[in-house]
């Protein structure tokens, strides 16, 4: 079985759905803590040709709550406002009255913690593209808390049972591979290939690395399949 371990990230980049898309169970990692001015809660679409960063409001967001016990503060009127934003930027997309409706539900779904809003729009986008990961919190798998860093991946994949270990290029200083491997786990890391994910952004100089609302509203179904998996496992 291969696994990921990742925070929720609200519709982050492509290679945060790569990760997804490459393993059998991905697991949301939100039973530690919120980090503050990071990217959780906020990532940037193409507004008007320029990178525009947008952000869910959270209430009273903290580093001393869990990301599972971070709430939202998104009333109605800021979720159509960023709806607005959404279609203003994307009404003339290729794939705008495709996947806007999918949007639509995310953006208005009644959760009102940051984990179920995130884990309900990775439903959505994965049963849209036809993607057949399961997805489950770490909040709610039976384990010991007390660990941190690599032992708690590694407890979290002994829980699971998997025997391949996924994770983005970047933490390649994070983990050893002989630790895993000690708990019958292999390591691997998912490197993107960036310079074969590249499409039409209203005939303009392409703007990588934005929000992968990007990614649907330029892209068919069949094209988003091809550009996930643009990567390597190193």
């Amino acid at each position: 079985m291969k696994t990921a371990v990742m925070q929720p990230y609200f519709f982050p980049y492509i290679g945060y759905f790569q990760l997804l898309e490459a393993v059998d169970t991905f697991v949301i990692l939100d039973d530690v803590n919120f980090i503050k001015r990071g990217w959780i809660n906020r990532n940037t679409i193409l507004l008007n040709g320029e990178p525009h960063l947008f952000t869910i409001p959270l209430d009273k967001p903290s580093q001393n709550k869990l990301i599972c016990e971070t709430k939202l503060h998104f009333p109605a009127k800021e979720r159509e406002k960023f709806l607005k934003t959404i279609h203003t930027a994307y009404k003339k997309a290729e794939q705008f009255s495709a996947f806007f409706g999918v949007l639509e539900r995310i953006v208005l779904c009644e959760h009102d913690d940051i984990t179920s809003f995130i884990h309900n729009s990775f439903d959505e986008v994965c049963a849209y593209l036809a993607l057949e990961t399961k997805i489950v919190r770490s909040s709610e798998l039976e384990k010991n808390n007390s660990l941190k860093a690599q032992d708690r991946i590694i407890e979290i994949c002994k829980v699971i049972g998997t025997d391949l270990y996924i994770n983005p290029s970047g933490g390649k200083d994070l983990y050893q591979p002989e630790s895993f491997e000690q708990n019958g786990i292999k390591l691997k890391f998912i490197d993107t290939n960036f310079d074969a994910i590249t499409y039409n952004q209203f005939g303009s100089v392409f703007t990588p690395h934005l929000s992968f609302i990007d990614v649907l509203m330029f892209n068919d179904k069949k094209t988003i399949k091809t550009l996930l998996n643009q990567y390597k496992l190193v």
